[in-house]
């Protein structure tokens, strides 16, 4: 079978490979679509705590082509793959957080991922994907089940009002996640491009951050919906430190921030920041096995699903999307590879 491995930065090298056999409680399953994160763009830049060589891909979608009967899974079937590889036995999976396993991997990430024509991988990691949500969409299920994550860390209730920063894909799905959930959102991003999709998301207000966030019209309008409180939820989808400060300084008292942006640097925070509104600040990674409510939420949204996917690409020319992921001079939402097996489906 064919894969691509990145080998060094930004080169790729396309390789023959002999296909995995099938092993107890694993099925193969032919990759049909693998979408694009900045996580696959880091990676192919070598600049990701990971080793190189590596094959990536970790967003992924495919058919399963044999199965381990036990799993309860048949040839045939359109799954979505789960890349989160934990231990099973640390405190955190003992409890249920095996998104935050001690000894964490991630497929395409850490190891080999989806960028292969077959990938083994353990049954309990494989979701159905609906009849009605086309295959290559169904990629995009584990983005999607990392911003429901963050909704859920949020805690949100009907009739709340919530901030999103951010409105790259995991920002707007927070926020059709929440417009679901009954939560007046208003999503808030300094490109003019992502800020003009968020209502298609379920955005009530669309903000464009300026110099100065919010601006007097801005804050008129959250004044508005927040009796001059604050929203009572801000997710950041970002990772930039401002936006945090941002965040700390107009949630509501009593509030929840919810970080799902990721980012190593630091921020300016006092102690009191946090003590005087009683501000719960929460931190999300990854999902707690939410790809299956993912893949449902793309499947009530088609339309979203559709503004979210803005470029395809065959496999051979993986290079060229990253490359254009990289160039900040052209608005990309999702960038989906399709395999050659969904390109042989398609011919």
């Amino acid at each position: 079978m064919l894969t691509a491995r990145t080998v060094a930065r930004e080169t790729l090298s396309f390789d023959e490979t002999p296909l995995p056999a099938l092993t107890p409680g694993h099925a193969l399953v032919e990759i049909h679509a693998v979408s694009l994160c900045g996580t696959d763009l880091h990676i192919f830049e070598d600049d990701f705590p990971t080793d190189l060589p590596l094959v990536q891909g970790h967003e992924m979608a495919g058919i399963i082509r044999d199965a381990d009967t036990a799993g309860g899974l048949q040839v045939g079937d359109r799954v979505a793959i789960d890349p989160v590889v934990a231990c099973g036995t640390c405190r955190a999976c003992r409890i249920g957080r095996d998104n935050v396993c001690q000894n964490l991997s991630v497929l395409g990430c850490y190891e080999d991922g989806g960028f292969v024509e077959v990938l083994s991988v353990p049954v309990d990691r494989l979701c159905p994907v609906p009849d009605d949500l086309p295959l290559e969409v169904a990629a995009v299920g584990e983005p999607a089940s990392i911003s429901l994550q963050a909704v859920s860390r949020a805690e949100p209730a009907s009739g709340e009002t919530a901030l999103v920063l951010g409105c790259g894909p995991i920002g707007l799905l927070a926020a059709l996640g929440l417009s679901e959930r009954g939560v007046t959102v208003g999503a808030a991003d300094t490109d003019p491009d992502r800020v003009a999709l968020a209502r298609t998301f379920g955005a009530a207000h669309a903000f464009e951050v300026g110099r100065e966030f919010p601006d007097a019209g801005q804050r008129a309008i959250l004044d508005a919906l927040t009796e001059g409180a604050g929203p009572e939820i801000v997710i950041e989808a970002t990772g930039v430190p401002a936006s945090l400060e941002n965040a700390i300084r107009l949630i509501a008292p009593a509030g929840r921030i919810v970080q799902v942006g990721i980012s190593s640097r630091s921020i300016g925070l006092k102690i009191k920041d946090l003590t005087d509104k009683e501000i719960d600040l929460r931190g999300s990674r990854n999902s707690r096995r939410l790809i299956p409510e993912g893949l449902a939420m793309l499947a009530r949204h088609p339309e979203a699903a559709d503004a979210l996917l803005t470029h395809r690409f065959p496999f051979s020319r993986l290079a060229e999307a990253f490359h254009t992921m990289s160039d900040r001079t052209i608005p990309t939402g999702k960038i989906l590879i399709l395999m050659p097996a969904a390109q042989a489906v398609a011919s």
